[in-house]
């Protein structure tokens, strides 16, 4: 008896125990979480591993605003800018490589970009999404499902190559485009978005203490428009110029969808901007007011200019310089002040009306829709810009020992070796890519399609019926 009530008792207390073990949070624990996820910090006892439902659907919407971007907007403001005959196969350009483009990611496109692997290229080891479940990653999100993080950045990869389109619009096939961007995305894109947002990424000096390059790039100056704009800039040089290029003339044929599209891209880019900050917190709400100031400023600024020297503001002048107001602010929007916004929007619009109205000209290239003129020299400037204006003041993170030293003093050297490699990057592997695709398949249309249109000739379909 004596023995059977001395096991009793022990079982007793090893219950006790592991009662106090699984003993749910304390009520100061629990403030604690949500003190956290009001300042979007990790939280640390009962909400450990479960996504803030704030949070996680700000990135959901944020995410629709980014394909938004894509599809209808710059598929439209494309659309638009290209003449009758060839405006479905812009349209056809923009959703093919949002399908392909799609299928790459969950097949290997974000482990390659996201999972830590090398410092310049990730691992498989998030292929097919594999792991990439609700749960949040902290890497990259205390309170963002990780799937929801692996969604949204699909749609900056989406975006990428469809900006490339503008340069080389109406004289590529679309077999050879969508070949071009497929491998692209692998030597470019992939590599680019690993070393500069991946948590062990070479160039990535925002939360990568080991990076050897501590550059910041808040929504892809340099991963999204550096890559895409450079590399237009050679894709269209080595295309050459359409048939009649500078000896007739070449218009818009509907400028009302080209400002239709511009109002999309600018509504959309407030997920590509404030949705970078991974959160609804303060530094999305300081990435949105820059995004707002950046892209009124360099509207008006190419107004202004074109209402000096041509007696009239176009409308193709105010979208443009909508667009590069908001590509120019994109590496910064998160990292600088409003009156720094209106800076970058001044210099966004002045630098890119240049770029499209005076250097295409003296140089006589066909970068049919200014995808070089805006994107390449918006993100170039931005990113240097970003490295001269961040402050800690918009953005916290700014404080971290990694790279408190250089905010205010040698950031922008850093930003100008990052971008500087990228740029690298995209040209090299653009020459590359072409004169392998160009020697296999052929990347130009025949002369006969070209004048016909690719609409009939491409895809056997025309945009108007009337």
């Amino acid at each position: 008896m004596k023995k059977f009530l001395f096991w009793v008792l022990m079982m007793g207390l090893l219950g006790g125990l592991t009662g106090l073990r699984a003993a749910d949070p304390t009520v100061e624990q629990r403030l604690a979480d949500l003190e956290a996820y009001f300042k979007n910090g990790a939280p640390a006892t009962s909400l450990a591993g479960n996504p803030g439902p704030g949070h996680n659907g700000w990135m959901m919407m944020s995410a629709g605003l980014v394909l938004f971007m894509t599809l209808p907007g710059l598929s439209l403001f494309y659309g638009g800018l290209v003449r009758r005959k060839n405006v479905l196969s812009v349209l056809a350009q923009c959703l093919g490589l949002a399908g392909i483009v799609t299928v790459i990611w969950w097949a290997c496109g974000y482990s390659l970009s996201f999972s830590k692997g090398s410092p310049f290229l990730g691992g498989l080891g998030w292929s097919f999404l594999k792991g990439v479940t609700a749960a949040p990653n902290a890497d990259y999100g205390a309170w963002v499902s990780h799937n929801i993080y692996a969604m949204y950045q699909l749609m900056f990869a989406i975006i990428t190559p469809g900006l490339i389109v503008g340069a080389i619009a109406e004289r590529m096939r679309f077999k050879a485009l969508m070949v071009f961007c497929t491998v692209w995305m692998f030597v470019v894109y992939f590599p680019s978005a690993h070393m500069l947002w991946g948590a062990d990424g070479w160039m990535n000096g925002l939360w990568n203490d080991g990076a050897k390059i501590k550059a910041v790039d808040f929504a892809g100056g340099i991963v999204v428009h550096m890559t895409s704009g450079w590399s237009a800039l050679v894709l269209c040089l080595l295309l050459g110029p359409r048939r009649g290029y500078g000896r007739e003339p070449i218009v818009p044929h509907n400028m009302v969808l080209c400002m239709v599209g511009t109002g999309m891209l600018w509504f959309g880019w407030y997920g590509f901007n404030a949705g970078s900050a991974v959160a609804a917190d303060v530094v999305s709400s300081n990435a949105f007011v820059a995004t707002t100031l950046s892209a009124g400023v360099g509207l008006c600024v190419w107004a202004l200019i074109e209402w000096f020297l041509r007696g009239k503001p176009s409308i193709l002048g105010m979208c443009s310089g909508a667009v590069a107001g908001l590509a120019t602010i994109t590496p910064a929007s998160g990292f600088v002040t409003p009156t720094g916004a209106v800076v970058i929007g001044l210099v966004a619009g002045i630098s890119t009306y240049l770029a499209c109205a005076k250097l295409k000209g003296w140089f006589g290239y066909d970068d049919s829709l200014d995808t070089f003129g805006v994107h390449a020299v918006g993100g170039t400037l931005g990113t240097v810009m970003a490295g001269i204006l961040a402050t800690s003041e918009v953005n916290p993170n700014l404080d971290a020992p990694r790279i408190k030293a250089l905010v205010g003093g040698g950031l922008w050297i850093e930003q100008l070796k990052a971008g500087g490699l990228i740029l690298l990057l995209s040209v090299v592997a653009t020459v590359v890519l072409y004169f392998v695709i160009d020697k296999t398949i052929g990347c130009r249309v025949p002369e006969e399609t070209e004048d016909q249109g690719l609409d009939l000739a491409e895809h056997g379909e025309e945009g108007y019926t009337l």
